[in-house]
């Protein structure tokens, strides 16, 4: 192993682990050397306000490098699973389109329009879990789910109101029970988080709660608003997967020695490729990305189709699931999240986690806020899952394989801010036009869609001059 030292200053002072990195020559091709090297998670809290200014710099630069072999990338024992998983059979190769690595950096698929962005459908990656070769013959939907790029713009408005809405479900549950038990008799309640109802439970006097009645969310009732089918519950646990994934840089808190026993798991050669810190570096930057908004300079005929079209959203039912605005009560962003699980760093495992006052960020005076001095947060989605296939519209159920326990024909309701900026649409970006999009709607939204077909033809136009003017923003 390496040896580490620690001390090295980087930017504003963010402390930085020099992992015996040889020394850089002003051309050097790797993105972690003696003058960038990784960074240590400790040493960023001490550092205040200098070091996050820092530390998001330096995420942005993570989020467009292209990570080199000498880096770690191309995970050659192991497999794209996100729970360590070795390969059977032979090497895996330094690229490989439907199982991975696929990309040298974040920015080669998030680019459009900016970085951070969506991507077209020569992005789109394959998502599995567990295979023990992890390579495809085909893109057959027995082998893999494709996935479209999704933009990141406004995730760490994403995660707070997760974690608040999460908050929120689980203190409704523990009131339940704790009136079960006091009465003796059954306690039925409604699970409603800022407006957004996921079913019911009911509490039992012996502490047994039936979560048959859930709607829309894992029984744990935690809110996982990152992935298409709602599968993440934070930017750090979705970023550690994908370095993983797309790379082949594995991160040390999940592919580490305290895990796997070594810290050179995928058999690259190079210890402990991404740090803590690195991984805090790509969350900052991406939990700081202002959220996206309306087009600037609308022409006055597409100014005054919007207008309409926003009523017409409304009128037609779209924004029952897809709501315009969720209040969020902090705009305070930690670094790790409360409700991670093993293999993703966790709260409780770090003395002081870094935090990140959102408020701050000049988009802040953008937002609109409620009577209760909440902030409301322009992200057109309930972050709730819904079935979106029946019997007669069925173009968004063709996936064989269930994507962490989820339901093939159920989704994740997409957040349309910014839509104006990231066709193609559907979770394979294989839908050209916010028209065909909408006419693929089944199951719990076939309503709104029968709607929307059944409207005028000047209707429908400006429901989609509306959609086209919420557009991501040059940040």
């Amino acid at each position: 192993m390496r040896k580490i030292t620690a001390g090295l200053m980087l930017g504003a002072g963010i402390v930085v682990v020099a992992s015996g990195l040889a020394s850089a020559a002003s051309w050097d091709e790797r993105v972690f050397n003696s003058e960038h090297p990784h960074l240590h998670f400790a040493g960023i809290v001490k550092e205040g306000a200098a070091g996050i200014k820092a530390l998001v710099a330096r995420g942005g630069v993570l989020f467009s490098a292209k990570f080199t072999r000498a880096d770690g990338a191309g995970r050659p024992d192991a497999t794209q699973a996100i729970i360590p998983t070795k390969r059977i059979h032979g090497t895996n190769p330094a690229f490989s389109r439907l199982s991975g690595p696929d990309s040298s950096a974040c920015a080669s698929c998030h680019n459009q329009p900016f970085p951070g962005g969506a991507g077209d459908t020569v992005a789109n990656a394959f998502v599995s879990e567990g295979f023990e070769s992890a390579q495809f013959d085909s893109t057959d939907p027995t082998f893999s789910n494709e996935r479209h790029t999704q933009a990141i713009f406004g995730d760490g408005l994403v995660e707070l109101l997760g974690r608040e809405m999460t908050a929120d479900l689980q203190a409704e549950r523990e009131s339940a029970v704790k009136r079960a038990w006091a009465s003796g008799k059954p306690v039925s309640v409604d699970l409603v988080s800022k407006g957004v109802r996921f079913g019911s439970i009911t509490a039992k006097p012996d502490g047994v709660v039936d979560l048959s009645q859930i709607k829309g969310i894992d029984n744990d009732l935690i809110v996982r608003p990152f992935g298409r089918k709602g599968v993440f519950a934070s930017i750090r646990q979705f970023t550690i997967n994908a370095l993983n994934a797309h790379h082949g840089m594995e991160a040390s808190e999940r592919f580490g020695a305290r895990w796997t026993g070594t810290d050179d798991f995928d058999g690259s050669g190079v210890p402990n490729a991404i740090t803590r810190g690195d991984v805090s570096a790509l969350v900052a930057w991406q939990a700081t990305l202002p959220p996206p908004g309306v087009k600037a300079h609308l022409p006055a005929d597409w100014k005054a189709a919007a207008a309409k079209g926003v009523k017409e959203f409304d009128h037609l039912g779209c924004a029952l699931c897809h709501v315009q605005t969720l209040p969020l009560k902090s705009m305070l962003f930690t670094d790790p999240g409360p409700y991670d699980t093993a293999g993703t760093l966790r709260a409780g495992e770090v003395k002081t986690p870094i935090t990140i006052d959102l408020a701050k960020q000049p988009y802040a005076a953008t937002l609109k806020r409620n009577a209760r001095g909440e902030w409301l947060i322009p992200l057109f989605s309930d972050l709730k899952r819904h079935n979106m296939v029946d019997d007669q519209v069925k173009a968004l159920g063709n996936e064989v394989l269930a994507q962490r326990f989820v339901e093939r024909d159920v989704f994740m309701t997409p957040r349309l801010w910014g839509v104006g900026s990231t066709a193609p649409y559907g979770h394979r970006g294989n839908f050209h036009t916010l028209e065909s999009i909408i006419a693929a709607h089944g199951g719990s939204a076939r309503f709104a869609r029968d709607a929307y077909l059944a409207a005028t033809p000047q209707d429908q136009q400006d429901v989609i001059a509306f959609l086209r003017s919420l557009q991501i923003i040059d940040p």
